[in-house]
């Protein structure tokens, strides 16, 4: 009897030690990558990276805000394993575009938002430019309330930013403004602030704002897939060189048809395939 006994607790004790080596092993064998860049893509790959985790467990998705500056100088030094961006990389000064690949995995549309008592719903692009260089300085000048304006920048570097300088300002420099790394915050501070003005991806837009229509076209999915809404970019992840391992299986996922026609769009995003136009880096738009 105490044989077995003692040959029962020591075949206990050879399985504990084999589950507790098993358990070490898969924490040892989980794998992780790291994006980081565009806070107008961020939402959407948190999102695809947490569904992903789900389906797969093991794996951790890191990602990163800061700009799409940031996610550029980032994925060029090799730092991170993706980097997050609304620009063309050929765009950003000082990256070197060669050892880069570009994922395009969706198209964002660039609203300008309104603290909503303005009393102001559509204005021409030359009168949006106006107020961005401190031309029009009050909503009564348009219509609006009595209100003086209040402009709300993202930080240079942002991808969101320089889309909307390139379309609206056109090459022009804007006044000095209050600047933010966030698009939520400056969301935040747009829907707080009496007669403020600034500019967010659709994907952002919610009842604390009001968008603007401009030259009587409204901000809206279908306009962006035309051009009709000129002020939009795709959203890119980029790679040093071709992508692998995991890195590689969640590109694919994202872009993948059940994440495309699903999570995309409930996000706020326009997914590749609706697209009837196409945008180079160049500015350049032709037919699909």
């Amino acid at each position: 009897m105490k044989k077995i006994v003692t040959l029962f607790t020591i075949m206990l004790l050879a399985f504990m030690a084999s589950a507790c080596g098993s358990s070490s092993n898969s924490k040892q064998s989980g794998e992780s990558i790291t994006a980081v860049g565009s806070s107008a893509l961020q939402p959407l790959v948190e999102a695809a990276g947490e569904q992903y985790q789900t389906e797969h467990l093991g794996v951790f998705i890191n990602v990163q805000g800061g700009g799409s500056g940031t996610g550029l100088s980032q994925i060029q030094q090799g730092a991170v394993d993706i980097g997050n961006s609304d620009l063309f990389a050929e765009e950003k000064p000082g990256i070197n575009t060669k050892k880069l690949v570009d994922h395009k995995v969706a198209v964002v549309g660039i609203a300008p938002i309104v603290n909503p008592d303005v009393g102001v719903k559509n204005v021409t692009m030359a009168q949006l430019q106006q107020i961005f260089l401190g031309q029009i300085t009050n909503w009564k000048q348009l219509g609006g309330k009595n209100v003086p304006i209040v402009l709300v920048n993202r930080a240079q570097g942002s991808g969101t930013r320089a889309t909307f300088e390139k379309w609206v300002l056109q090459g022009k420099q804007p006044i000095a403004a209050q600047e933010q790394d966030s698009t939520g915050m400056v969301r935040q501070i747009v829907g707080s602030t009496p007669g403020a003005i600034s500019y967010v991806a659709f994907s952002y837009i919610d009842k604390t704002v009001q968008s603007l229509s401009v030259d009587g076209v409204a901000p809206t999915d279908a306009n962006v897939t035309t051009n009709r809404w000129r002020i939009w970019s795709y959203e890119h992840m980029y790679t040093k060189g071709q992508p692998r391992g995991l890195t590689k299986r969640f590109l694919a996922y994202i872009m993948s048809s059940p994440i495309q026609k699903k999570l995309v769009q409930k996000m706020g995003y326009i997914p590749m395939t609706q697209m009837k136009v196409v945008r180079d880096a160049s500015g350049h738009v032709s037919k699909q």
